[in-house]
């Protein structure tokens, strides 16, 4: 085992029973591992720590600005940033650490990230593989921007593709799926309208149904057979929930 000048930075709030993977995947090859929680009522910390992560409590403010935190903790200059719920992949890691051997050619690197949904990785639609850029210089680069929710890393120079992929298991279960849009919809609603951005009743109506129809029919969600119809129903009411909240605080109503 060939340890590498990499940081790998994590957030986390009550990840108890899915911390401890997510550190195995890269303790392999980082030789630094930096925890920040924000506050968490069960045991991450502890485990984190046992796994030989550095960690810190933080009260959460935002996603963004926790990730940012994280990073400039680091040891290294190379930073690889994770979700507690995602694993690094057998290909993407040795694709990582070919990348480190060879000096690092970019200043930032994209791989693919599948995501599961109810036991099975998404292929289509919505949820089928995207791109995530995860590994890079924070000298070049890093947590961007005013969005603290549905962030992401922007850096000054090149960026490359990795193979392989990282493994994403965001949801332990309906209920929490179902709770976590709610609370990102109102993150969301409530940052667009600090931003000046307005929703009308036509977007209300309308915003849901093509999010249906671009995942399900253009994406061919349909192919990812009972997951695909659920996942795209639950997204339009995802989307259709945000712009609602919109609209009310626009009003001058609490959502």
């Amino acid at each position: 085992m060939t340890l590498r000048p990499i940081s790998l930075c994590v957030i986390t709030q009550n990840e108890a029973d899915r911390i401890r993977d997510c550190l195995a995947s890269a303790a392999g090859f980082c030789d630094d591992m930096v925890v920040v929680d924000g506050g968490s009522s069960d045991d991450t910390m502890e485990i984190a720590r046992d796994a030989g992560a550095r960690v810190m409590s933080r009260p959460f403010d935002g996603f963004r600005s926790q990730k940012a935190f994280a990073v400039v903790q680091a040891k290294n200059d190379w930073v690889l940033c994770l979700d507690a719920d995602e694993r690094v992949g057998a290909d993407l890691r040795a694709a990582i650490e070919a990348a480190c051997d060879k000096g690092f050619d970019a200043a930032g690197y994209r791989f693919h990230r599948r995501n599961d949904f109810f036991g099975r990785f998404m292929r289509h639609g919505n949820a089928g593989a995207d791109k995530v850029l995860r590994l890079f210089d924070r000298r070049r680069g890093g947590w961007r921007g005013p969005r603290e929710i549905h962030e992401s890393v922007s850096v000054d120079g090149e960026v490359r593709m990795l193979s392989g992929f990282l493994d994403h298991y965001p949801y332990r279960s309906l209920s929490e799926l179902m709770a976590k849009q709610e609370r990102y919809a109102h993150m969301m609603a409530t940052e667009e309208f600090a931003a000046g951005k307005r929703a009308t009743l036509a977007q209300i109506v309308l915003s849901p149904m093509w999010r249906f129809f671009r995942g399900y029919v253009l994406r061919a969600g349909f192919l990812d057979g009972w997951r695909g119809i659920v996942y795209a129903l639950l997204r339009v009411e995802y989307v259709r929930r945000k712009y609602v909240k919109l609209w009310l605080l626009e009003q001058g109503q609490k959502p």
